[in-house]
């Protein structure tokens, strides 16, 4: 496994980070630990929760899975980078979620007790709130690094104009600044492209993808004539609406069809080549790779020692172009 610098840190993580939000709803305990263990093998050291884990959950499941991972974790914490995220509801009350003071402070002692650690490597907000100034927010970020609970801090779902304006904000106060982002990329979602990796690049921060292989979808296994397969997150409680939404159109169908003969073509596996594909951007350090079972990190973290010719880079580029535009038709 290759490891990389996360953004303009010293911190090493290896080239995959292993997503966790399946585990205690898509896949019980038992197999996400197997999920673990198969990660750990391939020689991934870099894992990413939150605390409202697993995916397709509610208040009463929100925290099972940075539990899980807690308990994975006993006796082999020093091994590994762990990052989590906090913004979503995590209680009934109106201050139980979002980006306050009240909320970071609560939200980070909750998350340590769960991963039952003494600190977090990457601290991430979920979302940008824009309810809560951003130096409320970036003071109490500042305020956990100091306190020894934090290590770096990211977020994850911003656009390049409010990461540009954090930075800013961080460098006026001489705070703790973000080291990395966390957005949505993969071949049927491009649109970061034009701005946000540019700033990225120009300031040093690491970009940590999520949905590489597109919630499934790049694995070519999905038939648009059948409803989606139970288990699956397009068919998965209130996360499946999310993803049908992204990707269940007739359009994405179409080019994912071209894909699986270009991979085909290639003699790569569709969900290989789209993580390859996402790892030779520049701006890219670890994407984020996710898996109901074990033997499906085998194609995802194979795309580390997969190098695509320019010729087959330029092709998957032709098709999926208008997904970089963001005006692929619906």
């Amino acid at each position: 496994m290759q490891h990389v610098r996360l953004g303009r840190t010293g911190l090493q993580v290896s080239r995959i980070c292993l997503g966790t939000m399946t585990f205690g709803l898509q896949i019980d305990e038992p197999s996400s630990r197997a999920v673990l263990d198969k990660a750990a093998d391939l020689g991934v050291t870099f894992l990413d929760t939150a605390d409202a884990y697993p995916l397709g959950g509610d208040l009463s499941t929100a925290g099972r899975t940075e539990e899980i991972v807690g308990r994975w974790l006993q006796g082999r914490r020093a091994d590994y980078v762990v990052a989590t995220k906090c913004f979503a509801p995590m209680g009934r009350n109106r201050w139980d979620m979002g980006n306050s003071r009240r909320h970071i402070m609560d939200a980070i002692d909750a998350s340590l007790r769960r991963l039952q650690t003494d600190f977090i490597d990457l601290y991430q907000l979920h979302f940008d709130d824009p309810g809560v100034p951003l130096d409320e927010t970036l003071g109490a970020l500042e305020d956990v690094v100091r306190a020894g609970k934090v290590r770096y801090i990211g977020c994850s779902n911003f656009l390049a104009y409010r990461l540009a304006r954090a930075l800013g904000r961080s460098e006026v106060h001489d705070w703790t600044r973000f080291v990395s982002v966390q957005p949505r990329y993969n071949l049927l979602f491009r649109e970061f492209e034009r701005e946000l990796f540019p700033l990225c690049l120009d300031e040093g921060i690491a970009v940590i993808p999520y949905n590489p292989i597109a919630g499934g979808m790049l694995s070519g296994k999905h038939d648009r004539t059948k409803a989606p397969d139970e288990g699956t997150r397009f068919a998965l409680g209130n996360a499946a609406k999310t993803y049908q939404d992204r990707y269940w159109h007739d359009n994405v169908f179409d080019t994912v069809d071209e894909l699986v003969k270009i991979a085909s073509d290639a003699g790569i596996p569709l969900p290989t080549l789209a993580v390859a594909w996402t790892l030779r951007h520049p701006a890219i350090t670890a994407p984020i790779v996710g898996a109901s079972r074990p033997e499906q990190l085998d194609a995802t973290i194979a795309a580390v020692d997969i190098q695509l010719d320019q010729d087959l880079v330029d092709r998957l580029n032709e098709v999926t172009a208008a997904y970089r535009r963001g005006d692929a038709p619906r």
